[in-house]
């Protein structure tokens, strides 16, 4: 073996993101040929995404079919509503949650007492953490508010039910869905606005067929009387307005109501219409003004009134293919043209908009699933600045399904790919701070993403390539010593890494695959759980929080390639960079 002390280090940072317009050649060490399930992170590195799991453990009722769809998924007046089928549907609250007064461990059936069950259903679901990331589900069969504790009763596990396990403070019940508009014959897609005119907030919905309809916080449903609005595609409140748009019949038109009412479209009181000329697909407000995206233009509405409602064109070559990938980010809009994702951003020029693609690195995906995709989804998730787009088609599984994960970094733009999440409608919130991600899935749940190891039980399957790296010289043999890895693990992990060499040339050196070392991993004051049965792994108080690995490595070639690939069940970890230390051989 060469002397070690003779060895070439060369190391990276994990950074730049996914590049597939590049030969892996010309790529920047740090960047990923391959980086699925992993999002790059704004604390630098790659990180293993969150998964997923039901808000509410009970399936959406369906209408006529279990084949339907979630329709739409919103929070509003601190209630969920989904819409499946040709019915509307809410929950009873939002997310419930109260203290565990009792340390005993409970075995099959018993009961379980609380800081207090306010608010609670006479029956339900409750769902109990285990460890910071995993839950198990009970059922309650009622409650008993004077007794002291407070307690649930008649409670069973559903999975498990002969071993006792220990669990932290917090538990959530799961409530049934309350059915609460019906008759909605033959609905498309939902699109809402959250709005107040009054002083009382509300919310709307449109979809596609049938008359909008306004929601207010006591959960009264009223339907927009006007023909003209009913079958509208989108909806926004825009200076007091309320804008439709995309009918079928009128695809061109927008139609506003008088100031501070819905459902008064009365032209001398305030009340018309603006026809563009081209086919909406979206319409957004972003600063002052309202953005209206067509198929093949761009246009925006300024003023204040119908006395001085104006359209400027932005562009009359480039549109928006579908108008659930509009979405504000990073102080731009972003959303989907036909030649991917574009940014509307404003300049230091009053009235000067210029527009630019941000997808260069990944086109290729989206050439592929613009093609081939008719259902289009999005989110924003404001604390990581990062924008996914969802592709999926009927019929797709789970697994087939593809996203693509947009980072707004200092640098720019950074991007990977999303597998195994499948949303038919989304949502996205921000309360106390946080910023809340919902889906509801084409089986008939709602999720909430963000959350877990795993997507509702299936393995997040995460897996990093970088390029081919030959250190400047492709005809010298590189004999590789040793990988150093630096990453930031939340918990345990399960992942392993592979050395490749020669472009993964099955002719090559092909050593066994080298587990990450979790033995050392650092707790985290405040963090980590000490102690626990449920450990999975020997925390190091005070230990390192980005721990380096020294891997001794085998095999030699003219260049060298470094995969990860993540078991999918453990809590997230962010790969930092790499070290790799080598001794020049021969030149071919």
């Amino acid at each position: 073996m060469p002397d070690s002390s003779q060895s070439q280090p060369a190391a990276f940072n994990c950074e730049g993101g996914l590049v597939k317009n590049r030969s892996t050649f010309l790529m920047q060490p740090g960047e990923a040929l391959v980086l699925e399930n992993f999002e790059p992170d704004v604390e630098g590195g790659y990180r293993r995404i969150n998964g997923h799991r039901k808000l509410i453990n009970q399936i959406v009722p369906q209408t006529t079919s279990s084949g339907e769809k979630i329709l739409m998924i919103a929070k509003f007046a601190d209630k969920y509503l989904a819409a499946r089928g040709e019915k509307i549907f809410s929950s009873a609250s939002a997310e419930l949650r109260t203290v565990i007064e009792s340390t005993t461990s409970m075995t099959g059936s018993g009961t379980i007492g609380v800081d207090s069950v306010a608010g609670f259903s006479s029956s339900g679901t409750l769902e109990m953490a285990i460890t910071e990331t995993e839950v198990e589900r009970f059922t309650y069969t009622g409650i008993n508010a004077s007794s002291d504790p407070p307690t649930f009763t008649g409670v069973t596990r559903q999975v498990d039910s002969t071993n006792a396990r220990k669990h932290l403070a917090t538990i959530q019940v799961s409530e049934n869905w309350t059915e609460r508009d019906s008759g909605r014959t033959n609905a498309g897609k939902y699109r809402f606005e959250r709005f107040n005119f009054n002083g009382t907030d509300k919310i709307i919905l449109v979809d596609e067929v049938n008359a909008p309809v306004v929601i207010d916080s006591s959960m009264n449903f009223v339907d927009v009387s006007a023909s003209s609005v009913a079958g509208s595609k989108f909806v926004a409140s825009f200076k007091n307005h309320m804008f439709y748009a995309g009918k079928s019949t009128t695809p061109e038109e927008l139609i506003f109501s008088v100031p501070f009412d819905e459902d008064d479209f009365t032209g001398g009181s305030g009340a018309g219409s603006i026809r563009v000329d081209d086919t909406i697909t979206g319409i957004k407000v972003f600063r002052d003004s309202l953005f209206i995206f067509c198929e093949n233009r761009i246009f925006k509405l300024t003023g204040s009134s119908s006395s001085d409602f104006a359209i400027q064109a932005v562009t009359r070559s480039i549109g928006c293919i579908n108008g659930d990938t509009i979405q504000e980010f990073g102080g731009d809009l972003i959303f989907l043209g036909p030649d991917g994702l574009r940014t509307v951003a404003a300049t230091a020029r009053i009235g000067d908009t210029e527009l630019g693609t941000i997808s260069r690195n990944v086109q290729s995906i989206f050439d592929d699933n613009i093609k081939n995709s008719s259902l289009f989804e999005s989110v924003v998730i404001t604390d990581k600045t990062q924008y996914r787009i969802f592709f999926s088609k009927t019929g797709q599984s789970n697994a087939q399904t593809r996203g693509i994960i947009c980072v707004l970094k200092q640098d720019g733009f950074e991007f990977s790919e999303i597998r195994g999440v499948k949303p038919a409608s989304t949502d996205t919130f921000v309360e106390t701070g946080n910023t809340f991600v919902l889906h509801g899935d084409f089986e008939g749940y709602v999720h909430r993403q963000e959350i877990g190891n795993t997507f509702d039980g299936t393995a997040i399957l995460g897996r990093y390539r970088s390029s081919d790296m030959s250190f400047g010289d492709t005809g010298v043999r590189k004999h590789m010593q040793r990988v150093i890895i630096n990453y930031k693990p939340e918990s345990a992990i399960d992942a392993d890494l592979l050395v490749r060499y020669d472009n993964e040339s099955p002719d090559s050196s092909r050593p066994a695959a080298y587990a990450l070392d979790t033995a050392d991993v650092a707790a985290l004051f405040g963090v980590s759980t000490f102690s626990t049965e449920e450990s999975l792994v020997q925390f190091i108080f005070g230990g390192p929080s980005q721990p380096l690995v020294r891997q001794p490595v085998e095999g030699s070639g003219f260049s060298v390639v470094l995969r990860v690939n993540d078991g999918g069940v453990t809590a997230p970890y962010s790969l930092k960079g790499f070290q790799l230390e080598y001794q020049l051989g021969a030149r071919r």
